[in-house]
């Protein structure tokens, strides 16, 4: 069939061959489950009966007028606030590992491991870390004379229990951003490093006038990432909590998987879920504004 058509036909049917079959993919697993779920977050479905009672407006107005739902949302500023203090300590690291240093791969791949480690796994690590009696870090404060802090219940404590957790994914997904920023400073010449270093310029001007404005995209990108991960996160409390002490660490996706399975309302974390993404795009759209009006 190809053989016999002319050059110009057979790269338009090889464009249009190679563009559908992705095109179909995305629009059977990412667009019609995205549409289906708008839909449903309009019913009262419970996930198992063929009756999907359409209710309007009414899960949506559940998720604003209930506080035990869109209020663990504030759960979720721990994990953006740990996560803005891990893209600094990243940057630091980054900075430090791509200067002559004697066993530079050597920390870069110590830093790294964590990140290649299974987050189930991570997450039962440090409940033995974390354990109140038994634990590693309480005994380690105990030893360096930090009696009134060897006796903290850290997964047990509302006040402090999602920047417990949070330091969790600090020490996992710190490493994974280091290397980011890594690459990004070696793509920077060296040249403009001497020429600053010849015109007097210190280190830590150097690094503001030079290495920010050369990787300020690539911190865009991490912060993207943060974000999204900070509004997101489920595993470390499920595993670590089970959303506890008294519902204190539950996130916000976490709440949305306790209404679809525990207690098997689809519409109403249907509608929770079409809420996160709007909140999502929102709380990027904004973060995009700001950052590419300070690059400019």
């Amino acid at each position: 069939m190809l053989s016999k058509m002319g050059f110009a036909a057979q790269r338009k049917w090889i464009i249009v061959t190679f563009t559908i079959i992705p095109l179909a993919l995305l629009l059977t697993f990412s667009y019609y489950p995205a549409m289906e779920l708008v839909r449903l977050s309009f019913t009262n479905w419970d996930g198992l009966s063929p009756d999907q009672d359409w209710i309007g407006w009414a899960n949506y107005k559940e998720v604003f007028s209930n506080p035990e739902i869109f209020g663990v949302f504030k759960h979720n500023f721990a994990y953006f606030v740990v996560g803005i203090v891990q893209n600094i300590v990243a940057i630091y690291f980054a900075v430090i590992l791509s200067s002559k240093l004697r066993g530079k791969n050597f920390f870069r791949l110590l830093l790294f491991l964590p990140y290649i480690l299974n987050g189930v796994a991570v997450a039962y690590l440090f409940a033995y870390v974390f354990d109140t009696t038994n634990g590693s870090l309480n005994f380690l404060l105990g030893k360096l004379g930090f009696d009134s802090l060897a006796e903290t219940s850290w997964l047990g404590n509302p006040s402090f229990v999602n920047y417990t957790l949070a330091s969790v994914g600090f020490w996992r997904f710190m490493g994974f951003n280091m290397v980011i920023y890594l690459a990004a400073l070696q793509s920077i010449p060296k040249d403009m490093y001497e020429a600053a270093a010849i015109d007097g310029a210190s280190g830590f001007k150097s690094f503001l006038y030079i290495t920010l404005p050369n990787i300020y995209k690539i911190i865009e990108l991490n912060l993207f990432l943060t974000v999204t991960g900070a509004l997101e996160v489920f595993d470390l409390p499920f595993v670590l909590t089970n959303g506890g002490p008294a519902g204190a660490s539950e996130t916000f996706v976490f709440k949305i998987i306790e209404t679809a399975f525990q207690f098997n309302n689809y519409g109403l974390a249907s509608a929770m879920s079409v809420v996160l993404l709007t909140f999502v795009i929102f709380v990027l759209s904004i973060q995009r504004y700001l950052l590419n009006k300070g690059g400019n």
